[in-house]
């Protein structure tokens, strides 16, 4: 069977000069030898679970709903919250409600702020990343010094300022589009995370452009976008997708650093940094309002951290394991 120039990827090219296993079997080699990777992937697995079903299932098992509180029974005469009982597994935060049904909850906001805003500035940080490194010239100046800007940018005060002013108003910014709450820290997160995207996507680019199998597919007569879509970007995906894994926790943890200034989600919908945030002025008489959601944070980024590590080296072709 012949194979066109067009088709040829850096991993097909591999496979056909004499690797008997396709790219798939031999990444799926590489990452079971990594346990950690593994472990990894298994605990986000769990913590989506968690996100999807963690705060019915802990409302249903506990009877306690997210935001009722049950100021006489798990708050003392000082207003001081009790801790973890038969009744309350993780203790009261100070307002009495259950910290164990808040933090399930609290999976739920982190994660969808971490997993969307990752999501989304990964695909507009690919298309500017391919249209910079592949097209080059002042198209390539143009969206390059973009994207340094955005990177000089101090991220965190800028943000605090964005958010703020949008919350100020009921119908957020940009004539609506963008409304205070969650979707408010999702944009400012995108906003400052694509330019990361597409300087690795512009790199790889620019390297990719100049291959063999892209100068054959140009001598057959293939377009731009044939080229970029067929030859370019399955180059591409190993990159963005490690790239992505090790974005999402980051993003995360921003979220929490903004809910902990007070400027993320409304406190009504429960998130870790909000959680922490409450927790700040009690944590030398309430311990558990910072260990809970505190382990759930460092758990959650260890295991994204893990399994981006075991994902860059199982995809990496050089690798002789």
């Amino acid at each position: 069977m012949s194979v066109t120039p067009t088709d040829i990827s850096a991993p097909v090219a591999l496979r056909a000069v004499g690797s008997t296993k396709t790219p798939r079997q031999l990444f799926w080699l590489r990452f079971k030898q990594d346990r950690a990777a593994l472990v990894g992937a298994v605990v986000i697995c769990v913590l989506i679970f968690i996100a999807v079903f963690g705060g019915p299932l802990a409302e249903r098992a506990t009877g306690h709903p997210q935001n009722e509180p049950y100021s006489s029974t798990m708050t003392d005469d000082y207003g001081i919250p009790r801790g973890p009982n038969r009744q309350f597994w993780f203790g009261a935060d100070a307002a009495g409600r259950d910290l164990f049904v808040r933090t399930m909850y609290g999976a739920r906001t982190s994660l969808l702020v971490g997993i969307v805003a990752s999501g989304i500035a990964v695909l507009i940080g690919l298309v500017v990343g391919l249209i910079a490194g592949f097209h080059g010239g002042w198209t390539d100046t143009a969206l390059s010094r973009t994207s340094d800007v955005m990177l000089a940018v101090p991220q965190l005060l800028i943000s605090i300022g964005i958010v703020a002013a949008c919350s100020t108003t009921k119908n957020g910014c940009l004539g609506g589009l963008i409304q205070p709450g969650l979707s408010i820290v999702i944009a400012v997160i995108v906003l400052f995370t694509w330019p990361y995207v597409a300087r690795v996507v512009r790199g790889n680019t620019l390297s990719l452009r100049e291959k063999e199998f892209v100068e054959a597919s140009r001598s057959l007569g293939a377009g731009s976008m044939r080229i970029i879509y067929r030859a370019v970007l399955p180059n591409l995906i190993a990159p963005v997708i490690v790239l992505a894994t090790l974005l999402i926790p980051g993003n995360i943890l921003f979220e929490a650093a903004l809910s902990y200034l007070g400027l993320g989600v409304p406190p009504d919908q429960a998130s870790w940094g909000q959680i922490l945030a409450d927790a700040s002025g009690l944590y030398d008489v309430a311990w558990w309002l910072m260990v809970f959601p505190g382990l759930f944070l460092v758990i959650t980024t260890l295991s994204f951290n893990l399994l981006g590590d075991g994902l860059r080296d199982a995809l990496d072709v050089r690798s002789d394991r």
